[in-house]
């Protein structure tokens, strides 16, 4: 008969002094040989002689086998607390997320507690135990009598602020552990840089800032009411402060400018020119009022993008850059002029077809702390990459996280956000072919979240011979606290952009 295995308490760290079971013996063997054969190895040239080769204490192993940080008393005595008391609820959840929680099982509990208080529903531990057995996370959570137990591990509800404090914080150590975890295998796999560790390390650090928030700001209105009295009083005497122009007058004049936290959307059908207008936008803010601007194509290719900047700062036709033919010094002087203009200008430029948030985030991120940023324009949305989850989401939810993710970049880099999106085929169907906001597709959340939604429309794009050739309306369909209106620019397509009326 087999012996039994000996029991590891994984709650406290290994004492080094203590015997070790038999079948651990050849492993540490192994080790010790693959010591010396590191260290011969380094003596023979991969490290220079008058560096000794570390200590063998330092490649002990023993660091790995300390379980993460976690706390499952807190845990059981934070939602028993959240079962007996409504109000004992209402404060963790001001303080815990989900997935502050160690134990899958317990983020389960969590997440079914919140819904029927969120539900107006009871919370009970048979409510509980009927939420759990619907939803099929019964067994995972501990069968039918985990939630009487939860309860009993409850010392008094009125601590249940402080225990929900101690499951965050072991949350925060092990996030910290995991980005220490990712950095030493970043060193060791050699397929990153030093500075592409370094940054993935950073904003795993600045994404725990969120996790540390404990919810008691002071939410009192007297904080800072008289700044917003302040600044409607300096609005009366000197008008509004005007975001970021777009070097169309009138639709500045309408919106004034894009402001700090806006979600804008231009949608259209395929070929009405969204990147177009987009590039626009991104060249008058960055080359011509010098504002960092990070843009992000997941459509074309950087020198495709870079030629259509160039013809349209430059007013060169885009065909002519790109076919055979004379060119005199004129021209070329014209062309450097430009460029110039374009190297000089913080204008960022990402082009990745597999693009997904967390990325688009991170480098805005940096180009925010190294430069500043002003402007943000992603081309086109549904082209980006959903993140893991872990669920089985359709297309169009995937769309709507992807939506709210952007408006949330906007908010907490306090910078526009301008992204493209295609239009469904319902303009085709109508006579006049005019887009409405209701042809967004995949996501009805997309006009939800978006602060502006513009619609591009131009009549010669399915009739050449119309009256209209060489028009184009922005159709301001939504205007979060502002009017809508359709603005009428023109589209010189020879040159990939679009101009004032006026400019014409």
């Amino acid at each position: 008969m087999a012996e039994p295995a000996a029991h590891v308490d994984l709650h406290q760290p290994a004492d080094p002094r203590a015997a070790r079971p038999a079948h651990t013996v050849p492993l540490r063997r192994r080790r010790i040989h693959l010591r010396h054969l590191h260290r011969h190895r380094l003596q023979e040239g991969l490290m220079t002689h008058d560096h000794e080769p570390p200590a063998d204490d330092a490649f002990d192993g023993s660091q790995a086998l300390q379980p993460p940080p976690f706390d499952l008393d807190a845990e059981k005595a934070v939602l028993g607390s959240m079962i007996l008391s409504g109000n004992a609820l209402e404060e963790v959840v001001e303080i815990l997320k989900p997935e502050h929680f160690y134990r899958p099982g317990h983020e389960a509990i969590y997440r079914a507690l919140v819904d029927l208080h969120n539900e107006g529903a009871a919370h009970d531990e048979i409510a509980l135990t009927n939420r759990l057995e619907r939803d099929g996370d019964l067994t995972r959570c501990g069968g039918r009598g985990y939630p009487f137990t939860l309860v009993q591990a409850v010392p008094t509800v009125a601590h249940a602020e402080y225990y929900a404090g101690v499951v965050r914080e072991k949350a925060v150590l092990r996030k910290i552990l995991a980005a220490g975890n990712s950095m030493a295998q970043g060193v060791h796999s050699r397929e990153r840089s030093p500075d592409e560790i370094i940054q993935d390390a950073y904003d795993t650090l600045e994404g725990l800032a969120g996790l540390t928030d404990t919810g008691d700001e002071d939410l009192s209105i007297g904080i800072d009411i008289m700044d917003t009295v302040a600044e409607v009083v300096d609005i009366r005497e000197n008008g509004p402060k005007l975001g970021l122009l777009t070097g169309f007058l009138d639709f500045d004049a309408l919106t004034g400018g894009l402001l700090p936290g806006q979600f804008i959307l231009i949608a259209a059908r395929p070929a009405m020119g969204k990147s177009v207008l987009a590039g626009d936008f991104a060249r008058y803010t960055a080359i011509r009022n010098d504002v960092p601007t990070a843009f992000f194509s997941l459509e074309m290719g950087r020198k495709e993008l870079e030629k259509r900047f160039l013809s349209a700062h430059a007013t060169y036709p885009l065909h002519w850059m790109k076919a055979k033919g004379p060119i005199d010094d004129g021209k070329v002087m014209d062309l450097v002029e430009a460029g110039k203009d374009m190297q000089s200008s913080p204008l960022f430029i990402v082009a990745d077809t597999g693009i997904t948030l967390a990325k688009i985030r991170s480098h805005c991120r940096r180009v925010q702390r190294q430069h500043g940023l002003g402007l943000v324009v992603i081309d086109y949305l549904q082209l980006m990459s959903g993140e893991t989850t872990g669920r089985n989401d359709n297309r169009q939810q995937e769309v709507s996280r992807i939506s709210r993710g952007l408006k949330t970049l906007a908010m907490d880099l306090q910078v526009p956000v301008i992204a493209l999106s295609q239009l469904n085929r319902g303009p085709e169907q109508r006579q006049d072919k005019k887009p409405m906001i209701s042809d967004l597709r995949e996501s009805g959340s997309l006009e939800q979240d978006a602060d502006i939604v513009i619609l591009l429309h131009r009549e010669d794009a399915y009739d050449k011979e119309s009256p209209r050739a060489g028009e184009a309306d922005l159709i301001v369909a939504k205007h979060r606290n502002g009017p809508t209106a359709t603005i009428t620019v023109a589209f010189q397509g020879h040159y990939a952009r679009f101009v004032d009326m006026a400019q014409t």
